[in-house]
């Protein structure tokens, strides 16, 4: 006798700022290029996933930081790219043109020294196809700017504000892990005008040799990614949550993400959709699977989308015995 029939699966499809998305994964900046490194990678296909966020850009090109920039750490990596680009002209001109806008979203993001070089990109993203602009006002490995923005709630608003009177395409502001108080930067930057929330970019970290006693890294310190910094970011997007939901503010939570349980707990803790960055390095095709293990948990749940189960997170554990 047959036992009875597994549900059918659930559908994927959700919204970030207003777009439909087919899936709520996100690959993160920085872990795929420009788009186009993924397509060479047999099995993989940009339809597995919501949107995909482009390598930080700049104003102007950047060769990035000095040679060592990535180190392996117990449950991480370290990296140190410092936002080696080839500019916003040439992104416009000569990347965003090879990209297929029927397959998925693609974010732009942006990253700048100053107010005015934020504006500047944003500006020039705002007149192209792009889907949406993230604001990188968070990046701990290079020496201006960046993650100086991003730790201080009013300097944050201040490039939100900029960038947001520049564009009426969504923006969502990638916030830092290395801060004070995440909650009050995400409510200036909510209050700024952001569309949406990344939570958390890279925390703060280095590495040391013992025989030459010097920094691994030739930048010294660098953004620490990978399994070992999910709890911080499921915490950051649970407390960021708490501002979030007054306002409607989408999630897209991400640190540290390598399997369909590492998702459901941030979509349950408040994200609307996760990022996939470092675990892409060792397995170019863990999205299908993810998506597999969120379809299964929402159909044994009986929930009928991926929206029925964010911010879902109940009291503590019972600790009784």
């Amino acid at each position: 006798m047959n036992g009875p029939a597994a549900p059918p699966p659930v559908p994927l499809g959700t919204q970030l700022c207003g777009l439909k998305l087919s899936s709520p994964l996100v690959l993160l900046s920085g872990c795929v290029g420009f788009g186009e490194e993924y397509t060479r990678v047999a099995g993989f296909s940009n339809r597995d996933v919501g949107a995909i966020v482009l390598k930080g850009t700049t104003g102007q090109p950047r060769l990035g930081n000095p040679p060592p920039r990535v180190s392996e750490t117990f449950q991480g990596m370290l990296n140190a790219i410092g936002l080696q680009n080839p500019g916003v002209d040439f992104v416009v001109r000569q990347i965003l043109p090879t990209l297929d806008f029927t397959e998925t979203r693609f974010i732009a993001n942006v990253c700048g020294s100053t107010i005015e070089e934020y504006v500047e990109v944003t500006r020039r993203f705002d007149d192209s196809p792009i889907d949406a602009i993230e604001i990188n006002i968070s990046c701990p490995n290079i020496k201006e700017g960046g993650v100086q923005f991003g730790n201080v709630p009013e300097m944050s608003g201040r490039v939100v504000a900029a960038c947001r009177r520049v564009t009426k395409k969504p923006l969502i502001t990638k916030l830092s892990p290395n801060q004070t108080d995440i909650r009050e930067n995400a409510r200036y930057c909510i209050e700024a005008g952001t569309d949406g929330l990344a939570v958390i970019n890279t925390v703060t970290g280095m590495a040391i040799d013992p025989a030459s006693r010097r920094a691994i890294l030739g930048n010294v310190q660098g953004g620490l990614s990978g399994p070992a910094i999910k709890p911080i970011a499921l915490l950051k997007v649970r407390e960021v949550a708490e501002v979030a939901r007054r306002h409607s503010i989408p999630i897209i939570g991400q640190g540290g993400v390598t399997s369909g349980n590492d998702a459901l707990e941030f979509l349950i803790a408040g994200a609307s959709t996760v990022g996939i960055g470092t675990a892409l390095f060792y397995d170019p095709l863990i999205c299908p699977k993810i998506n597999q293990a969120i379809s299964t948990y929402l159909a044994a749940a009986g929930l009928k989308s991926v929206g029925a189960l964010v911010d879902t997170l109940q009291g503590p554990a019972n600790t009784s015995s």
